[in-house]
């Protein structure tokens, strides 16, 4: 397999990766140093931001949506200014966005979840056409949020619970019934951080803690998995050319004494292709 190193800005929180397929780039954030990174044709980019922003969607080839500590907003890219959409949680200094994703319908997935951690502080919240609902309460680490392609079903996890959910969903993408439990990942120890579907329905999620990105069938086996030296694996992207290029993040946070891997933003291919991420409709 081959890997290389997309990007050697060290990140203490790398998180969020997302191919803008409108601009054919890689857009990714480092949340703990409030930065948006990407790189295109000339280098490196990035904007650093008064508080810190965690995931994006794309809504059209000069605009994303952006997860921000007190709500959503507009990125505009060329001027690099953020414009406020819709506060969230703005009055509580003690809590941040973190993983989040554009879903089939148009909407945007996104969790909060405490600064520090805490338990049982985290929610998943969706806005969908000017409309922002409460989804899921009381976890502590939202993440692994992505969609079935078909739209009906929705992925997430609380990342310390090393579980994952599915959430059937209407038509408009909105949940419809209980969620159930599609992977315990207890017994392996292993920590479901951010994900994404591929183009067959496969279900690839990267293992905090464990320098991997693994991939599962809708039964929820393990089917594939794609390594990498960057321990704290945090979220993948499919995109490139031909969408087979996996973009996965990492971090140094919690790390006592990191090796030169740790912390960069690496790029793998994949023996499956991914899809592109939807458009978010506001």
């Amino acid at each position: 397999m081959h890997m290389s190193v997309f990007d050697d800005r060290v990140c203490e929180l790398g998180e969020g990766p997302f191919w803008h397929p409108e601009r054919s780039q890689f857009f990714w954030f480092d949340i703990l140093n409030r930065k948006l990174l990407t790189r295109d044709a000339n280098g490196p980019l990035e904007w650093q931001f008064e508080g810190m922003a965690s995931a994006a969607g794309w809504v059209d080839r000069e605009r994303m949506i952006l997860a921000t500590e007190t709500g959503l907003s507009l990125f505009h890219i060329g001027e690099g200014t953020l414009e406020p959409l819709v506060e969230v949680e703005a009055d509580d200094p003690a809590t941040r966005s973190n993983d989040g994703r554009a879903d089939r319908q148009g909407g945007f997935w996104f969790g909060t979840m405490g600064k520090e951690a805490e338990r049982g502080r985290g929610t998943i919240y969706r806005y969908y056409r000017g409309e922002l609902r409460r989804l899921v309460s009381g976890i502590s680490i939202p993440n692994a949020i992505c969609v079935t392609l078909d739209g009906r079903t929705a992925y997430y996890a609380d990342t310390p619970s090393h579980k994952v959910w599915c959430q059937p969903l209407d038509a408009d993408g909105w949940p419809e019934g209980e969620s159930r439990l599609f992977l315990d990942l207890s017994s392996e120890g292993l920590y479901p951080d951010g994900a994404v579907v591929d183009a067959e329905g496969g279900f690839w999620c990267a293992l905090w803690s464990s320098g991997r990105v693994a991939r599962f069938d809708a039964e929820g086996r393990m089917t594939h998995h794609l390594d990498l030296p960057g321990k704290n694996s945090t979220c993948p992207a499919f995109g490139g050319a031909d969408m087979r290029d996996v973009l996965v993040t990492s971090a140094l946070e919690g790390m006592t004494d990191p090796d030169a891997d740790q912390g960069l933003s690496y790029l793998l291919r994949a023996p499956f292709v991914g899809v592109p991420e939807p458009r978010v409709i506001l």
